[in-house]
């Protein structure tokens, strides 16, 4: 058991993506085990999974226990076929690199990642009741330190005028992660209060699920 501060997180993105890997195959078992012909991946290789299955698409794993045509998708836990059915999980897996170093953030809110529910009131029932349906989108919004001089300041500007989609990442400190995926929004206008320094905000909004480690 450990306890994780945000004192001494570092935050990350990339969008530098391998070329695209067929997985043809995932297994229905904890953690799933793809199969995709000569990857060419490593241990803790940081990947970016396509997939059929909801629960897995547009999502950052790390590859364990990795052979020449087969690698874990650590975290994932695909024994439940209802959700995970056989055969439904192939797509593409592309390796990320190339991380960039976000500098002088001073505050993330989240947003969303709670449980969505549909309540239901049969008309023979006097009392209504609530079944899970699913989780809604999540979010988090930055609060970064202005300084249009940093060069990965610069390339974040770039992503959001583009709607391009990054990866991400926040290392804590302990050595825990925290990986998502999906597009970042940065107002270029600066929020000025007296003795406070000048920020901006930027938004990121995830388009599958976050995997923590």
């Amino acid at each position: 058991m450990a306890y994780f501060f945000p004192e001494g997180s570092q935050f990350a993105f990339s969008t530098t993506l391998a070329a695209s890997v067929t997985v043809t195959a995932i297994t229905n078992a904890n953690p799933g085990v793809a199969t995709a012909t000569a990857h060419g991946y490593a241990n803790n290789d940081e990947i970016l999974l396509a997939s059929g299955w909801e629960d897995a698409n547009n999502t950052i794993f790390r590859a364990g226990s990795v052979a020449a045509n087969t690698f874990n998708l650590t975290g994932l836990d695909t024994t439940n076929t209802s959700f995970y059915p056989a055969g439904a999980g192939v797509g593409t897996a592309r390796r990320l690199s190339g991380w960039q170093s976000i500098l002088q953030v001073l505050s993330v809110q989240s947003q969303g990642g709670d449980a969505r529910f549909t309540q239901i009131q049969p008309l023979a029932a006097r009392n209504a009741f609530q079944v899970p349906t699913g989780f809604n989108p999540s979010s988090f919004t930055m609060t970064l330190g202005y300084d249009p001089s940093i060069a990965s300041f610069q390339t974040l500007i770039g992503l959001s005028r583009t709607l391009a989609p990054l990866a991400m990442r926040i290392t804590l400190s302990g050595n825990g992660a925290i990986y998502f995926y999906g597009y970042i929004s940065i107002s270029e206008v600066p929020q000025m209060q007296p003795q406070n320094p000048l920020t901006i905000q930027a938004a990121v909004t995830n388009l599958g699920r976050i995997i923590s480690y």
